[in-house]
């Protein structure tokens, strides 16, 4: 994205508070409503909307009304509160050439009021090159909802923070002299890229300075993770000097080891192919190797001791934690997914068991009431034959008799709907409150019967009558 400046001169108070009108409304909107832009800017006369139109036009936010009318900020218009309230501060007093761009920032050339040129980082998280920070990067911690401009906030925040504790410990990083956003102002490096380089007079020197740079680092407690020939700067007299720290983690981190052996790796092949030193690279992934690979001296993780100093502890580095990391994360990854494991299947268990014990309770008294009713009714089919004997009556008394088993067997079948209805519903309400309450309600078809019992059951009493 071009930054643009000569359009921050021609803006108005008015244009500033309704952009941070925008900002302070995209702290729970993802698109913030016009209703609300107006109610926290508060302008006279219904001014709102005419500077939204402004600002739309020099692309400081972006309109959106796929859902509701409403307005998001762009990374220019951040860009550009950001560089008014340095301004404000005294801090820069004007904006130069673009230095570089990288896959995740832009860095322009700045000038304070005395003339001093300094260097401006501005952090561009979400470009497509680099869309995945969300789950390489720790910035959002414990959050669920994230926005790029926020993270880019927190990854200026953390390079600020870091530069400033590696600055007073002595190590050879840039002067970080403010922070605003997702904007750093630093001191400017003026040297080069080490990719940049073909040629150095001392490499050896070079290598053994960049090597110890990564073990200073390891024995204070932080990796850097992106120790490359990019994020090495020298300059003409050979210096050197680290930048880029937004990704620097803690020697508790659990890929720690990895990191670190990463880091040596890349220092080592980029010196053997690009001077000719002579050294072998393992190409093994060194876990556990204890012994160097040569006379160099390829600098072991497990070797290092971690007693020269606590910034992983000061900046809160990521996979540090106030307790034992070790035993945190085998809470977390380990205890707490087992308990909630077990919980799950202890509660489908009972939920199961629950269910097995109403269904069998309620079949064996379904059972039960069956039994007694055909026990009932062969006890009255025998009463009524032996009274039919005794009254001497000819074959149409035992017609009646066959008529009224019938009955009773009919009697007995509605029972057993009946029976069934009542089991059905009960099941349905264990079932319920086994789940906890929660119903399954069907459709409105579901209690017709088509073809099934009760038509049976009403073409034999319809028979029984006829006779």
């Amino acid at each position: 994205m071009k930054l643009d400046v000569e359009v921050l001169r021609y803006l108005s108070k008015d244009d500033f508070r309704v952009l941070t009108a925008v900002e302070m409304g995209m702290r729970n909107h993802e698109i913030v409503p016009a209703e609300l832009i107006d109610r926290i800017a508060s302008l006279k006369h219904g001014g709102t909307y005419k500077v939204l139109k402004n600002l739309l036009k020099h692309k400081l936010v972006h309109h959106d009304s796929s859902k509701y009318d409403g307005f998001r900020l762009t990374y220019l218009g951040y860009d550009f509160l950001a560089i008014k309230t340095l301004v404000n501060r005294g801090v820069i007093s004007s904006v130069g050439r673009k230095l570089g761009t990288g896959k995740e920032s832009d860095i322009y050339e700045v000038a304070s009021e005395d003339g001093t040129v300094l260097a401006m980082k501005l952090h561009r998280l979400g470009r497509v090159s680099f869309r995945a920070v969300k789950s390489k990067r720790d910035y959002l911690r414990h959050r669920s909802s994230f926005n790029w401009l926020y993270l880019s906030r927190l990854a200026a925040l953390k390079e600020f923070a870091f530069m400033k504790a590696l600055e007073e410990h002595g190590f050879p990083v840039p002067n970080a002299v403010d922070c605003n956003r997702h904007c750093v102002i630093m001191s400017l490096v003026q040297g080069y890229p080490l990719v940049q380089v073909k040629e150095l007079q001392n490499p050896e020197t070079i290598f053994e300075t960049v090597l110890g740079v990564i073990v200073r680092l390891a024995e204070h407690g932080l990796i850097h993770c992106d120790f490359n020939e990019f994020n090495i700067m020298i300059d003409d007299d050979e210096k050197v000097t680290v930048i880029d720290f937004p990704q620097m983690v803690s020697v508790s981190h659990r890929n720690a080891q990895m990191y670190f052996d990463r880091d040596v790796e890349c220092i080592f092949k980029f010196f053997q192919k690009r001077f000719n030193l002579s050294f072998q690279v393992s190409t093994d992934d060194n876990e556990g190797s204890d012994a160097d690979t040569d006379e160099t001296g390829w600098p072991s993780f497990s070797s290092i001791s971690k007693s020269s100093g606590f910034l992983d502890k000061e900046l809160a580095a990521s996979g540090f934690s106030r307790k034992d990391q070790e035993d945190i994360e085998k809470f977390i990854e380990e205890d707490i997914d087992d308990t909630d494991s077990d919980r799950e299947e202890s509660e489908d268990k009972q939920f199961v068991e629950s269910t097995e014990a109403n269904v069998k309770g309620l079949s064996s008294l379904h059972l039960e009431e069956q039994e007694e009713q055909t026990s009932n009714s062969d006890e009255d089919g025998v009463e009524v034959k032996q009274r039919s004997c005794e009254a001497g009556q000819d074959n149409r008394p035992e017609i009646q008799d066959d008529s009224d088993k019938e009955e009773d067997n009919q009697s007995a079948i509605e029972n057993d709907a009946e029976l069934n209805k009542s089991l059905n519903k009960q099941r349905k309400r264990a079932v319920a409150a086994a789940r906890g309450g929660r119903r399954s309600f069907a459709s409105r078809n579901s209690y017709k019967d088509k073809g099934g019992k009760s038509s049976q059951n009403s073409r034999i009493q319809k028979q029984l009558c006829s006779w």
